[in-house]
């Protein structure tokens, strides 16, 4: 999958982000930018849980509707 496909990706994911972390701002989609550490981070961050906690909900997140959790992000780590 190329970087092009994933950016389109990730636009197209933005909403779903923001609906499963409603305290994710603007701001944070721009330094996240499709990169999944930086989502952990943030998320860790904005909703006050644990990395581990993070962790988990993004698996969870990642696992649903069939999505292929590779083709999702520019940088996994």
């Amino acid at each position: 999958m190329n970087k092009d496909t994933i950016e389109g990706n990730w636009k197209q994911l933005k909403g779903k982000v923001k609906e499963q972390w409603g305290k994710l701002t603007d701001d944070d989609f721009d330094v996240i930018a499709g990169k999944r550490d930086q989502l952990l981070g943030r998320i860790q961050e904005r909703h006050g849980i644990s990395r581990d906690e993070a962790e988990r909900q993004v698996k969870d997140w990642e696992s649903r509707d069939g999505r292929t959790p590779d083709a999702l992000w520019f940088e996994k780590y």
